[in-house]
């Protein structure tokens, strides 16, 4: 065999070793995976692990997205392709972990093609990029027996709880009914049905609507209305308590049983409840009509307390608007929009992450009693806080919430240092409020056994749970007319239509709610895009200069004009014209010689700033390209080296011989 065909094959053979070292690297490489990322953001959570492992169904998966007509987009579609493949990456390892039971399939939807029409047909949310191409970036996932669920648009603003929607998305698809969910109110939210709002109309009176809380809950859930004088709580999956007012014990030894036995819970209470107004019958009767809601012996066994005639203040936050006719208008206090460039919503929470604008009237204050025997077995999340500014103000007694005097509340405020809070999230395993149970009348048959019209009625005493089977989730909100069509909802002749996130917040609580245990384990991620730290940090002390010489600028502009403007009005006589146009070109001149100056300043402003970061940019680049250069060339010194003391060795000794 020559010296060439042998070179030939030689070649051949490193080819074949490297297509197979490929492929067999590729194909560990699915199931031995490393996530050296800071954050750990490839990296399955418990929860989400604990949903696959549970899955007895196959499910397909579909990611949608139009990868072709992505490459030659504008910058703000290609913007999506790096987010794409975290998506991807993301998608694979639940695939990993799933045991064979998910299946990915990725879709790029071509104009006019079978995979277009399927995107169309789910509901994707559709971008057009072109007269022809559009853009898709979606998710289907399915069920064998038909059931789909969608996410309609990977929005950038999700990214750190993409896990949490992907894993809700399997996670319901498999439980094919709707959640029941009972209501239970001392207000009519249910509005009036049936015979009620039959009577009504033949009184000539218009029945109570439902609330559009209820309207649009009733879209996603099947919505039951609980009796206020219930003892048990059955056959719901979910638990909505709003202004729970003058509740009996057996009530609420319900909503504590029900808690107990792993229920999930939303609690909407209020110290002075806006919406909550007297019936006709007990204004002419004189009787007092009370406005506020608790429930201070369930609050204590789950470690929280709202203090009674306390409220939530905030100057930063207060709305602004008219008290009085006449008036002008000023902030009042005792209404507050929570606002998401504030940081009056937590960020960590997939609850109220999203949330931008929540208003609340007269809002109480929601405080963990760190010293309860039960707060160490449960861990309070704040989703809703003020500013570090805010803090609790009082009233001495109800009667001044009946012709509330604004200006006053605002003048016997005073700023506080840290955020007060308006909803907590508790989840753990709660303990009950009624250690010893409680004592109920004695049922009608019970009470017959007795002939002696004389006894006083007999009772008999019903226990429960003394602490909870499994850990359960209870969020308490210390308002309710944030939910109210007041202010979260406004009635037109086109229907019904949200107000800000009010009613958001409670459709999202619910929604993680509804998943299972493991699904509200999960919470958020990091981010797949890390910042530039130090080019940051530049640019940032140089916006900071940059913004006081604009400033001193601009005052020094304001400042010419003004002068400018003086100087002509000043002017008069019958050679006012000529005046003002010598005095308006010198004035114009110096100006503009002023304007030169300060514009070179800010460019060398600029200047320095962009020098900095092309410096660090040129640190980085040498610092990635250099060493590996650098590397091979010293090995191949070494080697040469080497080589040549080994010849000079081998000639050495063949000389001697």
């Amino acid at each position: 065999m020559n010296r060439t065909l042998r070179t030939w094959l030689a070649i051949f053979f490193i080819a074949v070793i490297a297509v197979s070292a490929v492929s067999i690297t590729q194909s560990i490489g699915r199931s031995w995976r490393i996530d050296v990322t800071d954050q750990r953001i490839y990296t399955l959570s418990d929860g989400t692990k604990a949903i696959l492992a549970g899955l007895r169904q196959p499910i397909t998966v579909r990611l949608f997205y139009t990868k072709t007509a992505a490459m030659k987009a504008p910058d703000e579609i290609r913007y999506y392709n790096n987010y794409y493949e975290y998506v991807k990456a993301l998608l694979e390892e639940y695939v990993a972990h799933s045991n064979g039971m998910l299946k990915l399939e990725v879709i790029d939807p071509r104009p006019y093609s079978e995979e277009e029409m399927q995107a169309i047909r789910y509901g994707l949310r559709r971008f057009q990029i072109t007269q022809e191409e559009s853009f898709f970036f979606g998710l289907v996932v399915q069920t064998e027996f038909g059931a789909t669920r969608v996410i309609e648009f990977f929005s950038p603003d999700r990214q750190q709880f993409v896990e949490y929607d992907i894993s809700y998305l399997i996670d319901t698809a498999v439980t094919r009914q709707k959640k029941r969910l009972g209501v239970l109110s001392a207000m009519p939210v249910m509005g009036d049905t049936g015979y009620m709002a039959q009577m009504m109309r033949l009184q000539g009176q218009q029945p109570k609507q439902k609330w559009g809380l209820i309207s649009q809950l009733e879209q996603k859930y099947e919505v039951f209305s609980l009796s206020t004088d219930t003892d048990r709580i059955e056959d719901v999956d979910l638990l909505l308590v709003i202004h729970p007012k003058d509740f009996s014990e057996k009530t609420r030894f319900a909503i504590d049983q029900f808690v107990l036995k792993g229920g999930r819970a939303v609690i909407l209470v209020d110290p002075h409840c806006v919406v909550d107004m007297p019936d006709p019958m007990s204004r002419l009767q004189g009787s007092p009509h009370s406005t506020a809601s608790n429930l201070p012996d369930l609050f204590e066994a789950w470690g929280l307390q709202m203090p009674e005639n306390t409220f939530a203040g905030d100057r930063d936050l207060a709305v602004e608007g008219l008290t009085a006719p006449n008036r002008r208008p000023e902030k009042i206090l005792a209404i507050l929009k929570f606002d998401r460039a504030k940081g009056c919503f937590n960020q960590e929470h997939v609850v109220s992450a999203a949330l931008n604008e929540v208003t609340m009237m007269f809002p109480g204050v929601l405080t963990v009693q760190k010293d309860s025997p039960n707060a160490a077995d449960l861990r309070y999340t704040p989703l809703i806080m003020t500013t570090s500014r805010g803090n609790r103000w009082q009233v001495n007694s109800p009667f001044e919430l009946m012709s509330p005097d604004y200006a006053e509340f605002m003048r016997r405020f005073k700023e506080g240092t840290e955020p007060v809070v308006t909803a907590y999230m508790v989840t753990g395993r709660f303990k009950t409020a009624f250690p010893n149970g409680i004592e109920v009348e004695a049922d009608d048959d019970e009470a017959l056994q007795s002939n002696d019209p004389n006894q006083q009625p007999q009772t008999r005493r019903i226990s429960g749970l003394t602490e909870a089977r499994e850990p359960g989730v209870v969020m308490v909100v210390a308002d309710v007319d944030f939910i109210s069509d007041v202010a979260a909802y406004r009635r037109s002749i086109f229907g019904l239509s949200v107000v800000g996130d009010n009613s958001a917040v409670l459709l999202n609580a619910l929604d993680d709610m509804a998943g299972s245990n493991h699904l509200i384990s999960i919470r958020s991620r990091g981010n797949f895009k890390r910042p530039f730290t130090r080019i940051e940090a530049i640019e940032a002390r140089a916006r900071e200069n940059t913004a006081e010489e604009e400033a001193r600028i601009r005052a020094q502009i304001a400042e010419f004009e003004r002068q400018l403007n003086e100087r002509i009005q000043s002017l008069e006589g019958e050679n006012r014209g000529e005046l003002i146009n010598q005095t308006i070109l010198e004035e114009k001149r110096d100006i503009e010689l002023k304007l030169l100056e300060a514009e070179k300043r800010l460019r060398d402003v600029k200047m320095q700033e962009r020098e900095q970061i092309e410096a660090l940019k040129v640190r980085l680049r040498n610092f990635c390209t250099l060493p590996g250069p650098i590397l091979t060339l010293l090995i191949a010194i070494g080697i040469g080296v080497h080589r040549s003391i080994r010849r000079r060795y081998y000639i050495s000794h063949a000389s001697d011989a």
